[in-house]
């Protein structure tokens, strides 16, 4: 599709910059300032990149798209990338929100500002490597190598308990990764290959599809996080420096999401009909369960934290329904999430570079004196609710319509979730934004500054405009979304007709 290796570009250009800031040299600050400026460039030209990716894409096309493929790794592996429909809405949500999280850290990082910035472009290259892949052995390089980058950035630059926090967050996600990297093994004796585009399209036996589908499972559910495996996902939260937190919940939380569509769905179709009720237990568990939790929050980044689960539960909900609807569903609800959840942990970082504490009840009043915080805050956390006319509304309404097609009970049970989600968003709304203004230490604080009203402006725009007119990400995932329920739907029924047989 591509003359030049564009994907490639879109990958490796945040790496070059982390090169060029590693070259820095010079008095202290000046350096400081440097690479500020460097990382600063190097997202934006990705993103600007990226974009090209987009345009250039034909939505009508079920298949890969900008492919690339070399031989690596003496012949046991190649590099192969591409992209298609579920895919590059993932790609671009990344590159789009990586030069926010450097305008958000501009003021707020002033210690190894220069190691900071190495650290979040070198995770950029590795997250959109993960969506970018067709190779086993190339995504799970990619997708473990996120890893290291977000355990420094918790450790070394988070709040008192980071240390903590960052090792609970490494040993979770590693250990479940461990069984993947036996499944992918395992795939490749069996299928003799390690490129998703030959294994998309393999038969694995019945006995051996449930084995890889729940090491897989291991691995998706902690980076999604699933409901009982969540419990790092609150303590990196709250220890995470704000824009490590809007990284961690705009994209590392999606990748989960991505292999749940990427390998489970169609590579593993009648273990993932098998395990399907499972799945709706536990999401019905996180949804429900999770906003329940979110309710007795006294920390709003935990807050925001378990609000992130429990709307992951729709997604996973969205995904095992395996209907168009609901699959498409999880897709938007996952961009949306990305740049809502993103934008609400931006918000709490705001008023903490103001007062230095996250407790809700240190607040109180704020209207009175940011007015436009107030107004900022009020659209995403309606959107957070999932009001109709933002995008939170038109991910979760999908998933629920496609779910309630396969299990009315499920879905029924599911929209306790929303009803609960406006509980606890509105609590804290309340809590921090009206009342009197009655804490003496909040009376000198200020309104938003022109940096911290450019980073919420794009992401304003995108929550109202996706939530009106979504046809953007609806379409572009079109054709691929319903390539893969084809396939799956023929999984099932191959496998039924075979059961009828004997």
């Amino acid at each position: 599709m591509a003359s030049w290796p564009i994907l490639s570009l879109t990958t490796f250009l945040p790496l070059v910059g982390a090169l060029f800031i590693l070259a820095l040299r010079g008095e202290d600050e000046t350096i400081k300032r440097n690479a500020r400026w460097v990382a600063l460039w190097a997202t934006l030209v990705t993103f600007a990149v990226s974009l090209i990716l987009w345009w250039r894409f034909d939505p009508a096309l079920p298949e890969f798209q900008f492919v690339e493929k070399h031989a690596w790794l003496g012949g046991y592996g190649t590099y192969h990338m591409g992209v298609d429909g579920i895919s590059l809405p993932f790609v671009i949500l990344t590159t789009a929100l990586m030069p926010l999280c450097i305008v958000a850290s501009w003021l707020t990082i002033e210690n190894r500002v220069k190691e900071y910035m190495v650290a979040f472009l070198v995770l950029e290259t590795l997250m959109v490597g993960t969506f970018s892949a067709l190779d086993l052995v190339l995504f799970y390089l990619f997708f473990e190598g996120g890893l290291i980058p977000m355990f420094l950035i918790i450790g070394v630059w988070g709040g008192p308990r980071r240390v903590y926090a960052s090792f609970k967050f490494f040993l979770y996600t590693l250990l479940g990764s461990v069984l993947m990297l036996l499944a992918i093994m395992a795939m490749y004796w069996q299928a003799k290959t390690t490129d998703i585009t030959v294994l998309l399209h393999y038969s694995f036996p019945r006995d051996m599809q449930s084995w890889l589908w729940l090491a897989f499972l291991a691995s998706f559910a902690v980076k999604l996080p699933m409901w009982p495996v969540h419990t790092w996902l609150p303590d990196a939260h709250v220890e995470a420096p704000t824009a490590g937190s809007v990284i961690l919940a705009a994209i590392l939380l999606k990748m989960g999401g991505y292999g749940f569509l990427r390998f489970s769905l169609p590579m593993f179709p009648i273990a993932s009909h098998d395990y399907a009720p499972m799945m709706f237990a536990l999401s019905v568990v996180a949804i429900v369960y999770t906003s329940l939790v979110a309710l007795v929050q006294e920390d709003m980044k935990k807050l925001i934290a378990y609000s992130s689960v429990a709307h992951m539960g729709f997604v996973t909900m969205g995904i095992f329904a395996a209907t168009t609807q609901g699959v498409a569903g999880g897709i938007f609800q996952m961009v949306s999430h990305g740049i809502v959840s993103g934008a609400l942990f931006l918000c709490v970082g705001v008023v903490y570079d103001r007062m230095h504490t996250r407790e809700i009840a240190a607040y109180g009043g704020l209207v009175n004196r940011m007015p436009a915080y107030a107004a900022v805050f009020m659209v995403f956390t309606l959107a957070n609710v999932g009001l109709p006319g933002t995008s939170g509304f038109v991910g979760e309404f999908l998933t629920l319509i496609g779910t309630f097609k396969v299990n009315a009970a499920v879905a029924t049970l599911a929209t306790i979730g929303v009803i609960l989600s406006a509980c606890y968003a509105l609590w804290l709304y309340r809590k921090v934004i009206f009342g009197k203004l009655e804490k003496p230490n909040l009376a000198g604080i200020t309104d938003l500054g022109y940096r911290e009203v450019a980073i919420f402006v794009p992401l304003l725009v995108l929550t109202i405009l996706l939530g009106v007119y979504p046809k953007p990400v609806l379409d572009i995932s079109a054709t691929s979304v319903s390539a893969l329920i084809d396939g799956y739907q023929q999984a099932i029924g191959a496998a039924k007709s075979a059961a009828l047989v004997k």
